[in-house]
This record gives C-alpha cells, sequence and structure tokens, in this order.
C-alpha cells in the first residue's frame, strides 16, 4: 500500500511567511538599535597627512625641473604657429588657401581634407583635438606644400599617435593611399613619408603628390606637396625632417 503525500502547498507558504516575518523582525530590531547608538560624527574631509608642507624645501633639496629637450609642453603649451617650420627659400606664402587664417586651420576645415569630413569632425571631437597650426606655400603657379601641426590635449593616451597611425594605415592602397608602404623618416620613431602614384585625367595635367605623416608628443604633422612635374623623394623628406626638428 503506497503511503499518501502530504500536500506540499501549506508547508511552503508557512515556511514563505516565517522568512518574511524574520526579515522585518531583524529590520525593526536593527532599526532600534540604531537609533538607541549615539550619533557618529562623520569623517574629516581633510587630511592633514596629505598636506604640503608648512615651509617650501630648502634649494638643495628642490628637484631640478625637466629641460625643454624632454618637457614637450614647454614648446607646445605657447604659440603652435611658431614650432611651423619656416618658409624655405624660393617659395612664397600661399594666399589662395582660404581655411587657413593668420597661420590657424578651424577643426572643421581640416575635417575638409578628408573624404568622410563628416565623419572624421566627430572623430577629431571625440579625441579632444584642441587646435591646429597650418602654413601654406607655392613655388610656381603648380607647386603647392601644406603643413598642419594637429595638436591634441595630453593624456594617458596618444590620440596624435593615434590619428598619425589611421592615416599612414590606408596610404599602402590605391584608392585612397599612396599605393605603396612609402619611406622612413629617420628619426621620427613611426613616421613615414610617400610619393603617389601619378594622377592623370583627360582634359587636365597630370598631378603628382608627397605626402608625411608622424607625430612628436601630442602633436601630429601632415605635410602634402602637389606639382604637375613629378616630386623627388628628397623634396618630401627634406621638409620633414625640418619639421621634425622644429618640434
Amino acid at each position: 500500500m503506497t503511503a499518501k503525500r502530504r500536500p506540499r502547498g501549506r508547508t511552503t507558504l508557512i515556511i514563505a511567511a516565517a522568512v518574511v516575518l524574520g526579515l522585518a523582525a531583524g529590520t525593526a530590531f536593527g532599526y532600534g538599535v540604531q537609533a538607541d547608538r549615539a550619533p557618529t560624527p562623520p569623517a574629516a574631509l581633510s587630511q592633514p597627512d596629505l598636506a604640503y608642507p608648512a615651509k617650501a624645501l630648502p634649494a638643495d633639496q628642490v628637484p631640478d625641473p625637466l629641460p625643454a629637450s624632454q618637457d614637450r609642453q614647454v614648446r607646445t603649451d605657447g604659440d603652435l604657429r611658431k614650432l611651423l617650420v619656416p618658409r624655405p627659400a624660393g617659395w612664397s606664402d600661399n594666399e589662395d588657401v582660404m581655411p587657413v587664417q593668420d597661420g590657424w586651420m578651424g577643426v572643421e576645415d581640416y575635417a575638409l581634407d578628408f573624404k568622410d569630413e563628416a565623419y572624421m569632425y566627430g572623430n577629431f571631437l571625440a579625441a579632444d583635438i584642441r587646435r591646429i597650426a597650418a602654413t601654406s606655400w607655392k613655388k610656381s603657379a603648380h607647386r603647392v606644400a601644406g603643413i598642419r601641426l594637429v595638436q591634441f590635449r595630453s593624456g594617458t593616451d596618444s590620440p596624435a599617435a593615434d590619428h598619425a597611425e589611421d592615416q599612414r594605415a590606408y596610404m599602402p592602397g590605391d584608392d585612397n593611399g599612396a599605393g605603396n608602404e612609402g619611406d622612413a623618416l629617420k628619426g621620427s620613431g613611426s613616421g613615414r613619408y610617400y610619393l603617389y602614384k601619378v594622377s592623370r585625367k583627360a582634359g587636365y595635367m597630370p598631378q603628382y603628390r608627397a605626402r608625411a605623416i608622424f607625430h612628436h608628443g601630442d602633436v601630429m604633422v601632415d605635410i602634402n606637396m602637389f606639382d604637375t612635374v613629378p616630386i623627388s623623394k628628397k623634396d618630401i623628406r627634406t621638409l620633414a625632417e625640418r619639421q621634425l626638428e622644429r618640434l
């Protein structure tokens, strides 16, 4: 004969009710104990142990400041336009470049240099871009050159390095890049300079282009040269080396 099992529903309800009553009683007891205690003052906001000493350190104990060669902000926190390489001999200012005003270029104007300007504009703002110093020259009716010093705010990451690397990443391609790996720019770390394949269109003169991309600290450097005759590697390399030394 099989014994009948007792229904479980009623026992479950009794246990659940006991748990609820236990929680309620425990909570009420806890409030009662806290109410009977004397108030405890909060921790002090100031921490004397972390305060600066009342007197300055003796002169022989003060650490030496970083030399200008190591303290990048000494140079880049001033007028960024002064870090643009001087105009080479035989060149003149290119007044036809409207986005450059008194040595500065707006972020929205710099974004126009790219195929997807809306995306690049948003990307620059997200990367906390700070300012852009720019200059443009011409040597003849067809040979022009432009330099952009794109400065980002300093931080734990390196937006300037990221921007330079993003630009170098597509340079080997034929669609938007130079179609080659370029050449290493000596002394720049990962910087490179490129000669583009000549662009020919019916009814137009051939277009030659060279470009150098590198960064130094919080500044990304973008140099471009254009002409209707071939540009030598020496031309773009020399200009890039001079700008790197300037930084």
